[in-house]
């Protein structure tokens, strides 16, 4: 159950990530549950949570994290079919079981910060996680669920807007979608 308490509008130190952020995970786009878009108006893109054994952070909490998406798509939501291309947006993300929709397997499911004409399942995405934003909460509701990722993505926003978590828009990590550690999915 969520507290009743406020939250505050940003989430992480100001002076940047600290260990263990930054995480890196990389995956091909996969569907998921098809509840995003469709029930909560919220679209998600899904990788394999394989990743997150790959790196060694199979036990990282479950809950919303925010960071960057290097996605190999152009603004519309095009695939770029030879993976040398992306974009790079703000993120927030949940890790976890979905406790509101009693999941038997955890999830990744990424909302990336941008409006897309298209889908784009088979995409590559690397993530740049840099902090945590709250854990995982059961809801009473399908209402307060939509009203928590709403602040969430604020929350979100506000956080990357900080120049020492704005700069790592920037890294080459997030538009590099061949070559090495980049034919399965990853995590560091």
């Amino acid at each position: 159950m969520r507290p009743d308490a406020a939250r505050p509008p940003t989430a992480g130190p100001p002076t940047g990530p600290v260990p263990p952020f930054p995480i890196r995970l990389s995956g091909p786009i996969i569907k998921g549950f098809g509840r995003g878009s469709k029930e909560l108006g919220i679209p998600t893109a899904n990788i394999p949570i394989a990743g997150l054994s790959v790196g060694g952070h199979e036990g990282v909490e479950s809950g919303v994290y925010y960071g960057w998406a290097g996605v190999s798509v152009d603004d519309e939501g095009k695939v770029q079919k030879d993976g040398s291309e992306g974009r790079v947006w703000a993120m927030v993300m949940s890790i976890g079981w979905n406790p509101f929709y009693k999941n038997t397997v955890r999830s990744v499911e990424v909302h990336i910060l941008h409006p897309f004409k298209h889908d784009f399942y088979g995409a590559r995405m690397n993530l740049l996680i840099l902090g945590f934003i709250r854990p995982e909460y059961d809801y009473v509701s399908k209402e307060s669920l939509i009203e928590d990722i709403k602040l969430d993505i604020t929350v979100a926003r506000k956080s990357l807007e900080r120049e020492a978590y704005a700069r790592y828009k920037g890294e080459q990590y997030l538009l590099e979608f061949k070559g090495e550690g980049h034919d399965n999915e990853v995590a560091s």
